[in-house]
């Protein structure tokens, strides 16, 4: 078994070729992991991509490259990538036009939306088509929980700052927003007033409201998968640099990913799967960093870091043996070790940039010592 699993993982390492049902085992991971989905509703320029960017940190741009259509009406956006993503928005489009029908939507996103964000623009009281195919959803689903998320507060109070939020001193939001809320009367379990503008609009506080919309989605999402949003608001929060922006969502997607392979309860599975999920994650960061990366340099790396793959993961397979035991740390070592491989290989990266050959004891301190952190945090939310 050992001889045909290193086989197997040497087929990985080798861009040319890839190991028989590595794609179609990867997909099924996919369908395991525990991955928030978010239904936005609402009207074109209602602040749908404003409330995914603040969620994300991502860019506009990389937000509008990163839609895929679903159905006539609706395309989805998996962050940061279709193959190890975090967080998914599934956006609706063609509300402003009479005549939409919600059952092509209902069928492709029914059973997978754990949560719908509703958007409307404090000042704009015509939603009549989004209440009447709200309401049809609402019935199909009466227990997904529905957030009504108000936005551009600023137009209630033109040419002037943010007061402390929520805004209640000012008289025109508080008429607005107890309009909307009984026009939307019984079709959302939640209200978050939120103003998140980019930061050359001029508002001291461009993301206005947007903790509490964080605050209000944990709550609501089913408890298997609020640590993902959780974790992603966090890290994005901290990350200050270009390259860390994109690299940082990348690695705990691919981390999650392999959280979720090390869960399986049958040994020796992930012996096959962690390593296709790792090399994914490697070459795409080199991607990201414009570094060329073979796989044989892949390995030395690996190496000079000290990572003996097989060795921890066939002991991790061992301890699957172990009833109620073997499964959550399998998960969270899988997890802890590839995100402590991926922050490595960035440090890698930056020393290249900088013009510096990589000391081999400095990337293995490093990884270790991620390595420990993540598996403090991974120990933690598995409990």
């Amino acid at each position: 078994m050992f001889q045909q699993a290193w086989n197997i993982v040497k087929a990985v390492w080798n861009t040319d070729t890839t190991p028989e049902g590595l794609e179609s085992a990867l997909a099924e991971l996919r369908t395991r992991a525990p991955t928030p989905v978010f239904w936005l509703f609402g009207k074109t320029q209602s602040g749908k991509t404003s409330i995914i960017r603040h969620l994300t940190g991502a860019e506009d741009a990389a937000i509008g490259n990163g839609f895929r259509p679903c159905t006539k009406t609706s395309r989805e956006y998996p962050f940061p990538t279709a193959d190890a993503p975090l967080l998914k928005f599934l956006d609706t489009r063609g509300l402003d036009e009479a005549g939409y029908d919600p059952r092509p939507d209902l069928e492709a996103f029914g059973s997978v939306a754990h949560v719908m964000v509703v958007t409307a623009k404090l000042r704009d009281l015509a939603q009549g088509n989004v209440r009447d195919a709200l309401r049809e959803i609402r019935s199909e689903f009466p227990n997904r929980p529905v957030v009504l998320a108000l936005t551009c507060l600023h137009e209630a109070y033109p040419q002037r700052q943010h007061p402390s939020y929520p805004p209640m001193s000012e008289p025109e939001y508080v008429r607005l927003r107890d309009e909307q809320a009984r026009q939307f009367e019984g079709l959302h379990d939640a209200i978050v007033s939120i103003d998140l503008t980019h930061p050359d609009e001029g508002f001291a506080e461009p993301n206005y409201g947007g903790d509490e919309l964080k605050s209000t989605l944990l709550r609501l999402l089913p408890n298997a998968y609020r640590q993902s949003l959780a974790n992603t608001a966090e890290l994005t929060a901290s990350l200050k640099d270009l390259h860390g922006r994109h690299a940082g969502p990348i690695i705990l997607g691919y981390a999650s990913l392999a959280g979720t392979a090390g869960s399986l309860p049958i040994p020796f599975v992930d012996l096959v799967l962690l390593p296709g999920i790792q090399s994914r994650m490697v070459y795409h960061l080199a991607k990201i960093y414009g570094q060329e990366l073979t796989a044989v340099r892949f390995l030395e790396l690996a190496g000079s870091i000290g990572i003996g793959l097989l060795a921890k993961t066939a002991a991790r397979q061992l301890a699957k043996l172990i009833p109620g035991v073997g499964s959550a740390a399998g998960a969270a070592l899988a997890a802890a070790s590839t995100f402590a491989l991926g922050k490595a290989f960035c440090l890698y990266y930056e020393q290249v940039h900088e013009g510096h050959v990589p000391d081999a004891a400095k990337l293995r301190s490093y990884y270790e010592k991620e390595l420990a952190a993540a598996s403090k945090s991974w120990n933690r939310t598995a409990r």
